[in-house]
Parts: structure tokens; C-alpha cells; sequence
């Protein structure tokens, strides 16, 4: 389940929540105690893998003399 942001629309104050995509539910701020929040757009961070020893799939280009100084 991915979680999301909520601000409250009274004081401010940003919650994060894991719940998932459709859930719906309305959320009360845990500092005030309001139920007037909003969904923010939040950032996110993917993590990706070179592939692996045997793989046909390039990460970059190489070195014609397979030492490369920067790798």
C-alpha cells in the first residue's frame, strides 16, 4: 500500500497515512483535531538496479577497454 500525504486545512499540519489508492476515508488531523484535510501531491523515490552479470540490457555506454575510470 502506498502512502499518501494529508494537510490539514485548518492548521497546516501534514500527515502521512498508509492506506490504499481507493480507500476514501477521511482523515482527522492529529494536532488540532480537525476533519477538513486535503490529499497533497507528495514526492516519491524509485529505486533502481543495474542489471545483473550476463545481461544483455546496457546500463550506459562502456569502455572500449572494459577499464573504465569512472565505474
Amino acid at each position: 500500500m502506498p502512502l499518501f500525504e494529508y494537510e490539514c486545512r485548518k492548521c497546516g499540519h501534514v500527515t502521512t497515512f498508509l492506506e490504499s489508492y481507493h480507500s476514501g476515508k477521511s482523515h482527522e488531523c492529529e494536532k488540532c483535531g480537525a476533519r477538513d484535510t486535503v490529499k497533497r501531491v507528495s514526492a516519491f523515490a524509485a529505486q533502481v538496479h543495474a542489471p545483473s552479470a550476463g545481461s544483455s540490457v546496457s546500463a550506459g555506454p562502456s569502455c572500449p577497454t572494459g577499464t573504465c575510470p569512472l565505474s
